[in-house]
């Protein structure tokens, strides 16, 4: 693989963003990125409708739907639509009811859509005497930025109240433990004890987390508590501005919220996978198959198997997405300039082999390399190497009690805090030599100004023999220290686990 060097011709050569940049191309016309929107809400509803309507066509009430490849047609009766006890199907039409509801929502959106990318303002006015002017926005002002953050959060509590509403008022939801089948019952008491509904937060219900949950008072009553927490959050980011701390720690721009807005998509994609998997409560087994398993006793992939897989699989895109944008977000802060093919950029000499890029330049870097002990501020050679010591000795007996030709022996933790002692003292006299053969007796030495941007200054005292010397020394005794208070908890607490 060969690294470009970032020149002025290279990037006269770089071309201009095209059309399959998508919405990058909109990032600074906010009237075109909502119609972009629009009607990306228009495909998603019209693709919920056209689906449900294909599944149908589809469907055989003499077979068990998970066995059938649906997807919608299991959620929509996990909602107690057109199902009787046992969840036996009774009625279809409200799922055709269902996906035309969604084919004409997504008419008026892609309509909607298509007026604001051809005829509506490239650009939304910023008029706070005008409705359309509500709607205006600039990445960089944060005040607004919060204002839309608490809009989103408002019409997400709304969402998950309207779901309270359809347990307890429209009919209810299928419940799995009602009767000796399951039936759709009504969730007249849901669960309002904040211990109970956070509890699934700090495994007070198990290790299974959120998934544990089974019954539907707690289910029900956990989307009426984060109903309320997504509505007042949303109102308290209405009325207040960013944080101190919030200004100085986030990104203000619209790549940086197409990363943050990744990075939600991909955990909750991630937990919804799990979730789906090991949950026979929200995802009954008459509907979505048997919990645990992704297949059917036949080997056909189950319909809890399909919805499983493919979250974790768009979860791990989007985690992905998320690390490839924070980086170029990063980038750009740093001085990195993307579209102009501004990567990778020497300090002095290319020669040196030190090189600038999006990753070793960020802040974020930066600020974890100044924190380790190596470089942190305060601490004296001595000390720097007694935390650094220590925490090799520390982790390093550990491959040596579990892979060591001892292992199975009665020796074999003794075998593993000699070897580690050994391997610390080879360690130890190496960085001794380095500095005697890399430093000076007297004078002090550090990096150049053009390397001091892509990692931290050696610190006064670890530039020259002496203080070399102690730090050596303080690796020595912080190494055997680490590895013996690690044999110490091995060999006291470790078979009390097993």
């Amino acid at each position: 693989m060969t690294t470009t060097i970032a020149t002025k011709s290279n990037q006269e050569r770089m071309p201009s963003v095209g059309w399959w940049a998508g919405n990058a191309r909109l990032v600074n016309l906010s009237g075109k990125l909502l119609g972009a929107h629009v009607a990306h809400a228009g495909l998603i509803t019209f693709w919920a409708g056209a689906m449900t309507l294909f599944e149908l066509s589809r469907y055989t009430p003499s077979e068990p739907m998970y066995e059938q490849g649906l997807i919608l047609l299991p959620h929509l009766a996990t909602l107690g639509f057109g199902v009787a006890n046992g969840g036996e199907v009774v009625s279809t039409y409200p799922y055709f009811v269902i996906a035309v509801l969604h084919l004409v929502s997504s008419a008026v959106l892609g309509a909607g859509g298509i007026y604001h990318a051809l005829i509506g303002p490239e650009v939304l006015p910023k008029d706070n005497q005008r409705f359309s002017g509500f709607f205006g926005y600039d990445w960089n002002d944060q005040g607004k930025m919060t204002t839309i953050l608490g809009i989103h959060l408002i019409f997400l509590g709304i969402g998950a109240f309207l779901l309270v509403c359809k347990a307890m008022f429209w009919g209810g939801l299928f419940d799995p433990w009602t009767g000796p089948d399951g039936a759709v019952r009504v969730v007249n008491n849901p669960t309002l004890n904040p211990v109970t509904i956070f509890g699934y937060l700090w495994g007070q219900h198990g290790w299974d987390g959120l998934a544990a949950v089974d019954n539907l008072e707690d289910v029900v009553g956990g989307h009426l508590w984060i109903s309320l927490i997504l509505i007042a959050g949303g109102i308290f980011h209405i009325a207040t501005k960013p944080f101190a701390w919030a200004r100085r720690v986030l990104f203000y721009s619209g790549e940086a919220y197409l990363c943050y807005s990744l990075g939600a998509i991909a955990y909750m994609g991630i937990l919804a996978g799990y979730f789906v998997s090991v949950n026979d409560t929200v995802y009954p087994e008459v509907f979505f198959g048997v919990a645990g398993s992704w297949e059917t006793a036949e080997g056909i992939v189950s319909a809890r198997g399909w919805l499983a897989s493919f979250h974790y699989a768009l979860g791990g895109i989007f985690l992905l997405g998320h690390i490839w944008h924070a980086i170029r977000v990063r980038g750009a802060f740093a001085g990195f300039d993307f579209q102009q093919g501004d990567v990778v950029s020497p300090y002095g000499e290319t020669e040196e082999g030190n090189l600038a890029t999006p990753v070793n330049a960020n802040d974020l870097t930066l600020k974890f390399v100044a924190n380790l002990p190596i470089y942190r501020e305060g601490l004296s050679p001595l000390m720097r190497g007694l935390e650094i010591g220590m925490a090799h000795g520390y982790w390093l007996i550990g491959p040596f009690a579990v892979l060591g030709p001892m292992r199975n022996s009665e020796f074999g933790l003794r075998a593993a805090l000699l070897s580690t002692c050994g391997l610390v003292v080879i360690m130890t006299i190496c960085l001794s030599l380095y500095g005697t053969v890399s430093l000076k007796k007297d004078v002090e030495t550090s990096p150049s100004s053009n390397a001091a941007r892509t990692m931290s200054k050696l610190p006064a005292g670890m530039t020259t023999i002496d203080g070399w010397s102690l730090f050596s020394g303080g690796f020595l005794v912080g190494g055997v220290g680490g590895a013996i208070f690690a044999y110490l908890v091995l060999d006291q607490f470790v078979p009390l686990m097993f």
